[in-house]
């Protein structure tokens, strides 16, 4: 696996850079070649706007991250200029840039989330023909929600259930996903909605030219399908781009949802959590069936993913966090996420292994399983 140098020295870095991962939510990388423009644009995750002119998204944490670690996969010197980087890019394109990157990732398994933008990114088959490595996907409910709508279906609830149930069922599905942090917030009556509202709701929806799902009681239908079929549920929360009111992604709003005794038999999976990591933290220390990851913070933090990553291990149980980079449309960010994570988990856990807080032994083992063993274990990765 070629990796950029700057990884701890010693056995723990030299045993960071062989672990194979598993990257328990990513996306695809595009298809196409992209433009300057369009460059910068996907490396802010907070905005689709194009970039104003009297700026650049290079001159940001993760801009810096991406000159430091990835110039040298493009035969590049670190720190190279933001113009070179994206000429040398150009003249590489984008089938050696991508399978560079997401060679160099080292991930043996990726757990592919298919439902945003699905046309501009690559399928799960050839994210896994370009990395050498095995996919899993994800359904997202929202997504499978206005599927059925676009159907014009009569029953709603019955076809909705009916191909989730089918879904559930393929070998490459191992969870669900709900972006309800997105749609309608936290804060909302998560409990079970009766088969009247959830009809009424859907009549509403169907009868009004469905686009969108935001409709709160069809979105915990969706939910608590995904439930009762017991494979474990994404839910994205706290950073994302500016559709969601980040007050209201907080996973603390959550409690009275994981309270339910249904749900406390499937594993929940709080997403990027950034900035309510120590929030997250808490639940997967109060609820036996809650895990996090703090992935798609860590790119976007660049230098100081070492503190949030660091910030991740004050609380929660080990066997309840995982790793995740998020990527999507740009492949720098598969790669970049997995040699930040090596970075800080090699800077964190050395200096706790230097002080003789732990043994080299445990930070080795800890190392796995985030890594990859919880997320095995979690997804029943075969």
């Amino acid at each position: 696996m070629a990796v950029a140098t700057g990884y701890p020295t010693g056995q723990l870095g030299t045993y960071l850079e062989t672990l194979r991962l598993a990257d328990h939510h990513v996306h695809g990388a595009f298809t196409g070649e992209v433009t300057r423009a369009d460059f910068e644009t996907a490396m802010n995750e907070g905005s689709p706007d194009p970039v104003p002119p009297w700026m650049t998204q290079f001159d940001s944490q993760l801009g810096f991250a991406l000159r430091r670690w990835c110039a040298p996969l493009l035969d590049l010197p670190e720190h190279v200029s933001a113009d070179r980087y994206f000429e040398r890019r150009v003249e590489l394109g984008t089938t050696e840039v991508t399978g560079r990157f997401l060679r160099a990732a080292g991930v043996s398994d990726w757990i592919v989330d298919t439902g945003y933008a699905a046309d501009e990114v690559m399928s799960p088959g050839a994210v896994a023909a370009a990395s050498r490595g095995r996919v899993h996907e994800v359904v997202r409910l929202e997504s499978l929600a206005e599927e059925v709508a676009a159907t014009g279906t009569r029953d709603y609830a019955d076809e909705f259930g009916s191909r989730l149930s089918t879904l559930a069922r393929s070998p490459e599905v191992v969870a669900t996903k709900s972006i309800l942090a997105y749609r309608c917030g936290f804060d909302i009556d998560l409990t079970r909605p009766t088969d009247r509202a959830v009809a009424h709701a859907a009549r509403l929806w169907l009868g009004g030219q469905p686009s969108r799902l935001t409709d709160p009681v069809l979105i915990s239908h969706g939910l608590h399908t995904a439930v009762e079929l017991g494979l474990p549920i994404q839910l994205h929360t706290g950073f994302g781009d500016r559709d969601l009111d980040l007050h209201r992604a907080n996973p603390v709003l959550l409690l009275d949802f994981l309270r339910l005794p249904e749900v406390s038999r499937v594993p929940v999976l709080l997403l990027h959590c950034y900035p309510y990591h120590r929030e997250a933290a808490y639940l997967a220390q109060a609820f036996p069936a809650v895990y996090f990851d703090v992935g798609l913070g860590v790119n976007h933090l660049g230098v100081r993913g070492v503190e949030l990553i660091a910030e991740s291990f004050e609380l929660a149980p080990f066997a309840k966090q995982l790793y995740s980079s998020d990527a999507w449309g740009l492949p720098e960010l598969h790669f970049l996420g997995a040699a930040l994570w090596r970075r800080a988990i090699g800077r964190t856990f050395g200096r706790w292994v230097a002080d003789g807080d732990w043994s080299l032994r445990d930070a080795m083992r800890v190392a796995a399983m985030i890594g990859h063993d919880n997320a095995h274990r979690v997804y029943d990765l075969r």
